[in-house]
């Protein structure tokens, strides 16, 4: 599953967002939830977050996904979560 890329872009306010979260397996049976955020153009942050099934990785990733288009988060594609 590819990740999601959201970008945040308000030029009257001076800001250049992105925001990437996607679902990745590891090697024993569990799933990452991995987030990578911070300005256009520079390397920005990471953080993930393991959890024993994939039920409880996708909810993760579909809240995280609803907060940031509430906050005016947009996509230029669809969500494939």
């Amino acid at each position: 599953m590819p990740a999601t890329v959201l970008r945040r872009i308000d030029q009257t306010r001076n800001m250049a967002r992105f925001y990437e979260l996607d679902i990745q397996p590891g090697l024993f049976g569990d799933v990452a939830v991995t987030r990578h955020w911070g300005r256009i153009g520079a390397n920005g942050q990471s953080k993930q977050q393991w959890f024993a099934e994939d039920t409880s990785a996708t909810e993760l990733a579909r809240r995280l996904l609803s907060q940031k288009l509430r906050r005016g988060y947009t996509s230029p594609v669809p969500s494939p979560i």
